[in-house]
């Protein structure tokens, strides 16, 4: 079993754990997130799915899985670029820091790592010092990855 069977199952489990239903339209559209090294929009998953499976999804289809996926946390939403990225610990039992997500401004890839809930804290406090309250904590920060910068050189 591929890597991302694994995953899809693992998914399916705890979609029915919690009550839900992974579709097969769902899986393909978790699949094409689990394959890409990038995040993907809407109308790329659309793409995916058409060369991937030979099947045409609808757009408004394709958000309310999204949205589905993203209320399940097999998701994250790049609010910045307005993509999407499989959760990095779908598979994982423990609890998990907030996501925060390095992307290469040169290849889009994206790399999701934790930083420790005292950093966030902070973080937040300093917001509220400015006079603004934090509406997520969810850090995306513009990077290059170690291919990039290599290949620049």
């Amino acid at each position: 079993m591929k890597k991302v069977d694994k995953i899809i199952a693992y998914a399916e489990q705890h979609c029915k754990a919690r009550g839900a239903r992974l579709t097969e339209k769902r899986k393909h559209i978790l699949s094409g997130l689990l394959q890409s090294d990038k995040a993907l929009s809407a109308y790329e998953l659309i793409d995916f799915c058409k060369t991937e499976y030979g099947e045409t999804i609808p757009a408004m289809s394709v958000y309310r899985i999204l949205n589905f996926l993203q209320e399940e946390n097999l998701i994250h939403k790049l609010n910045l670029a307005n993509k999407y990225v499989a959760c990095a610990h779908i598979t994982c039992n423990h609890a998990h820091d907030v996501p925060q997500f390095l992307i290469c401004s040169q290849c889009q890839k994206v790399e999701e790592i934790s930083i420790s809930k005292s950093t966030i804290t902070e973080l937040q406090q300093n917001v509220e010092h400015a006079g603004f309250y934090l509406a997520s904590p969810q850090l995306e920060m513009n990077c290059i990855c170690k291919a990039c910068k290599a290949s620049a050189a």
